[in-house]
């Protein structure tokens, strides 16, 4: 079973490496040139300055993926609200892995005072991701067709949510 901890620095070049690939071979993401470890370790550091999580899936000492959020809009008025992304390494795929990290990254951005985790999932064929956000209390609520361009085709996006923590049912600390 893989420790799920936060992740450091010494994680950013597999962290890259597993982002890269997606990138260049899947539609979870629609970037298409693989960010480099400066830009990724740019992108940890404004996550971990918001005091959002950042966590790595490890075993036998090598990362087999990684999960974060981010706030979903940056306006002030969406500061409760998170997208989460979880990308694994290819050989982690179909062994609860993804499971794992977003149970984990559910508790602590329910800890970190998020109210609602949003998923932004791209191509409405990835059943991988569909599955593992359903499988732990994502509903969906809605499609975007074909809103994104890659690999020679359109490609939409599911949106699925997930209320964490008192949800809407009160009013935020912090408000």
């Amino acid at each position: 079973m893989p420790l799920i901890r936060p992740a450091s620095d010494a994680d950013l070049p597999a962290i890259t490496a597993i982002y890269g690939h997606h990138v260049l071979h899947g539609t979870g993401t629609f970037e298409t040139t693989p960010p480099t470890l400066a830009e990724m370790t740019t992108r940890r550091a404004d996550v971990l300055a918001k005091g959002l999580p950042w966590l790595v899936a490890e075993q036998d000492g090598q990362v087999l993926g990684y999960a974060y959020c981010q706030w979903f809009k940056p306006r002030p008025a969406y500061r409760f609200s998170a997208e989460d992304s979880i990308y694994l390494h290819p050989d982690a795929a179909g062994r609860g892995v993804g499971r794992q990290l977003l149970a984990a990254l559910t508790e602590q951005a329910q800890a970190a005072g998020v109210r609602k985790l949003i998923a932004v999932i791209g191509d409405s064929g990835n059943a991988g991701s569909i599955g593992v956000h359903r499988a732990l209390g994502f509903t969906p609520v809605g499609t975007i067709a074909s809103c994104g361009w890659k690999f020679g085709r359109w490609l939409d996006i599911v949106l699925m949510e997930k209320a964490i923590g008192a949800g809407d049912r009160t009013p935020p600390e912090a408000a």
